[in-house]
């Protein structure tokens, strides 16, 4: 069966058409409700520019310079989404949380994510030589450096949230609730646990691995979001559930998008991630597509009598499935 375009059926965010190959057959799935008058691009983009700014405030060069340098070069890049702190800073706002609040999570967010990216690229554990199509932390500054920048960025990030969340706007018993998401996420039984699968796991491990990978950053962002902001455990789980599809969605949209463009190709010595195409093909994929994003969009239903304030999360969603703009104009 052939694709013309990604969800052909969808109405789509109002946004200019994105360069990168597209899927070659439809991702059949319930639509998304999104208002056509929500702009995802002049959303994501505000906040890319705030959050930009807040990250470069929050690292500045100290003692020892090397390692400051080498967790900048991470946070900092160019070409960067900023796909967990916007998502928080949504999720935030969706219950009636002020921004402001949600900033400190949403950078130490993007602390640990980068964190978890430069430990992914070492020789080690992924073996990858590039990143958002620049060298490697490790092929700049030496696999001790960025070893060493990761173990900063994290206890970092948990450091930035307690000491700059504003106390009148977020009580410390949610910040508490913050703090242990993340180090679940993190931790022995979140992306380290997926690391490791990815790493002895047979192919069998690959629902195991995507979820641990990838969806926990997914999940764990909207749902600190939606703590931060005093949603309910019940508002929580719908989160939880929605980040967790979309974080395994992005991925898999992802590897069929690098198989089908033939500029796509990578070292055949490079190790390779567990991944729903090449443990069972592209057909496949798009089928475990269908299904997260079904999955996702029925976890948002249950929040839409938050009115409009639920759209960028159906905007993400969105994106997600078919990556409606190009990122190179955010940046």
């Amino acid at each position: 069966m052939a694709f013309s375009s990604v969800i052909a059926s969808a109405p789509h965010v109002c946004l200019p058409k994105f360069t990168r190959p597209t899927l070659r057959r439809t991702i059949r799935c319930s639509v998304a409700s999104i208002s056509p008058k929500f702009d995802l691009k002049t959303y994501w983009t505000a906040l890319i520019e705030e959050i930009d700014q807040k990250l470069d405030e929050a690292i500045p060069v100290k003692y020892p310079q090397q390692i400051y340098e080498a967790m900048r070069y991470s946070v900092l890049a160019k070409g960067a989404k900023r796909a967990p702190p916007v998502m928080c800073v949504a999720a935030c706002e969706l219950f009636g949380g002020n921004r402001l609040a949600a900033f400190p999570t949403a950078c130490a967010l993007e602390m640990v994510h980068a964190a978890s990216l430069i430990h992914d690229d070492l020789p080690c554990m992924d073996d990858d030589p590039s990143r958002r199509g620049q060298p490697s932390n490790h092929t700049i500054y030496g696999v001790d450096m960025a070893i060493l920048a990761g173990d900063a960025l994290f206890p970092l990030g948990f450091r930035h949230i307690v000491s700059h969340t504003p106390t009148d706007l977020v009580p410390e018993t949610r910040l508490l609730r913050v703090v242990a998401e993340i180090a679940r996420a993190v931790g022995s039984t979140g992306m380290a646990a997926g690391q490791f699968i990815d790493l002895e796991g047979g192919p069998n491990a690959v629902d195991f691995v995507q979820e641990k990978k990838f969806g926990e950053m997914g999940q764990c962002s909207a749902v600190c979001g939606g703590l931060l902001a005093g949603a309910s455990d019940n508002e929580i789980e719908h989160l939880r559930k929605y980040g967790r599809a979309v974080g395994v969605l992005y991925q898999v949209v992802d590897d069929i998008l690098e198989a089908q463009s033939e500029s796509g190709k990578k070292d055949d010595n490079k190790k390779k991630s567990k991944s729903y195409v090449s443990v069972y093909g592209v057909d496949k994929a798009i089928e475990v597509a269908e299904d997260l994003r079904s999955q996702a969009k029925k976890e948002l239903v249950a929040l839409e009598k938050y009115g409009e304030k639920v759209q960028p999360l159906y905007g993400f969603l969105d994106y997600a499935a078919d990556r409606s703009f190009s990122f190179e104009s955010l940046v």
